[in-house]
């Protein structure tokens, strides 16, 4: 992991952002001036309000739910960017220690879109059932299914297909639709290459691997035996805290005494298999495991708001997911979705994907900061008793 150690590094990365900042500027202005832009040609406004349908004659109801469904699409291309963006600074060996905020700054974005994408559900839920019912039947088999652009970012965020109800293929139903012309065609082709590329969560994890634990690099002489002794005796402090909570219980019925003890016991079995899976120690999540740990250090700053913004992320999609399952449900109730999904129960279930995995896991095996094992090389993260 390579970030800044001290203030002169750090006066540095500013230098670099405000040059960075002040270049952009620079080439906006040019890029205004000869351009030569009104408004509407620079947004491509003509074309833009061409295609709500108007044509067709459609009701203002029907219009609602087309321009809010071409935002969601608007909003998916610029999610694919920030994401994509994201992953080309992480897959660097070694990233840049100046990169890490703009990669926090292109998730923070992401996760505002999914938020305000949320709040967009609710002018959606101005259509009444009626109002919906009056035009549905011309939707045919059309289906937010069908969105290769959320299939995209799924692909780009590190969704798996195991981990998608039923186990499902994702782009089956794009398969079929690439027989039907050149544009399609384009669609499949963009979606597998996206399935077959190194996802962003992949890509991060191999940037968290590299996590200085204890001092020790990663890869470095004797840095296999540093990392085993950091989890054995994290291992040995969260079996502590199970023991410590269950004294507690002492004085309450031997039966829940017992279920409080097989409960502990499975968790200290959790926390093994998570940290030691298959007998080998994971680096990654002991990298992990260090930084939530130890995330008061210095150099830990930005590895930490990275993290925080992975889960945020996460957290801002479930809730997106959630919403428009409720929005769905006030809307057809348990009907049968136009793409011949279980409609409501479907999209309930994606509420529940979780792509970011060792990220939620890892906070189940924390312990109290006074339980940690005592920090070693305390200098190398920045920290002094001074400090």
């Amino acid at each position: 992991m390579e970030l800044a150690t001290n203030w002169p590094a750090i006066v540095v990365i500013v230098r670099r952002q405000r040059f960075k900042w002040a270049a952009s500027c620079e080439a906006v202005g040019r890029s205004g001036e000869s351009g030569n832009w009104t408004y509407g040609d620079y947004l491509s406004l003509h074309e833009l309000l061409d295609l709500q349908g108007d044509e067709r004659g459609v009701s203002s109801d029907e219009m609602h739910f087309i321009i809010v469904h071409q935002t969601f699409e608007l909003w998916f291309k610029q999610i694919i960017r920030e994401l994509s963006e994201t992953r080309e600074i992480l897959a660097q060996v070694p990233v840049p220690e100046d990169d890490i905020p703009r990669a926090v700054d292109h998730l923070a974005r992401t996760t505002e879109i999914f938020r305000l994408m949320a709040n967009q559900w609710t002018v959606l839920e101005t259509l009444t059932p009626q109002g919906f019912l009056a035009f549905r039947d011309g939707l045919g088999t059309a289906s937010g299914f069908e969105s290769f652009q959320m299939r995209e970012f799924e692909f780009l965020l590190g969704l798996k297909t195991e981990d998608r109800m039923f186990g499902m293929d994702p782009i089956e139903t794009f398969r079929k639709l690439a027989e039907r012309g050149e544009k399609d065609s384009e669609v499949l082709a963009r979606l597998e290459a996206q399935q077959e590329n190194v996802s962003l969560y992949d890509s991060f994890m191999r940037w968290i691997e590299r996590t200085p634990i204890m001092g020790s690099s990663f890869e470095s002489e004797g840095d296999e035996s540093v990392v085993r002794d950091y989890v054995n005796s994290h291992l040995e402090a969260h079996l502590q805290m199970g023991n410590e909570a269950l004294e507690r219980m002492s004085e309450v019925a031997e039966e829940v005494t017992s279920r409080m003890k097989e409960r502990l016991d499975s968790a200290q079995d959790s926390a093994i298999s998570f940290l030691v899976p298959d007998g080998e120690v994971s680096r990654g999540r002991a990298g992990l495991l260090f930084i939530e740990s130890y995330r008061d250090l210095p150099l830990l700053t930005w590895p930490r708001k990275l993290v925080d913004a992975f889960v945020e992320l996460e957290e801002s999609m479930a809730k997106w997911r959630h919403d428009h399952a409720r929005m769905v449900e006030r809307i057809i109730g348990k009907r049968t979705g136009t793409g011949g999904t279980s409609g409501v129960d479907y999209l309930d279930a994606t509420a529940r994907y979780r792509i970011f995995k060792d990220l939620w896991e890892v906070r189940t095996i924390l312990v109290k900061p006074q339980n940690r094992p005592d920090l070693l090389n305390a200098d190398f993260y920045g920290y002094t008793v001074d400090s």
